[in-house]
């Protein structure tokens, strides 16, 4: 069974940074893509960054490219975020992808971690 647990959300200032963790388990975690999702409340959900198995690629949504860095190690995903800004207010989730590389249709999801930013 295979489960994504985000963690590192809150509350913060805009211009703070916030590292969000997502932890893996069940399945092979170092052979499959990550990505990660926000919704604000309204709002479709939206795709923020991907990374394939081996972590040498990553990908990112122009909304957030040069402010968000996706990383990952054994079992963990991560998602540095800097400089935000009330706009990036949203629940934030965690997918896991196919095998090796990303192709945007995430098989699993978790729960999803609170990000407010308030001005």
């Amino acid at each position: 069974q295979v489960q994504l647990v985000e963690s590192g959300g809150g509350l913060v200032q805009a211009g703070a940074s916030l590292r969000l963790s997502c932890a893996a388990s069940g399945g092979t975690f170092s052979s499959y893509s990550m990505g990660w999702f926000r919704q604000a409340p309204g709002q479709e959900r939206e795709f923020v960054a991907s990374i394939n198995w081996s972590g040498s690629y990553t990908a990112y949504g122009d909304s957030v490219k040069g402010r968000f860095t996706v990383s990952r190690d054994n079992g963990n995903v991560y998602l540095q975020i800097n400089s935000l800004k009330p706009e990036d207010t949203a629940v934030y989730y965690c997918a896991r992808g196919p095998r090796y590389s990303w192709s945007g249709n995430p098989l699993y999801w978790g729960q999803g971690t609170q990000v407010t930013v308030s001005s």
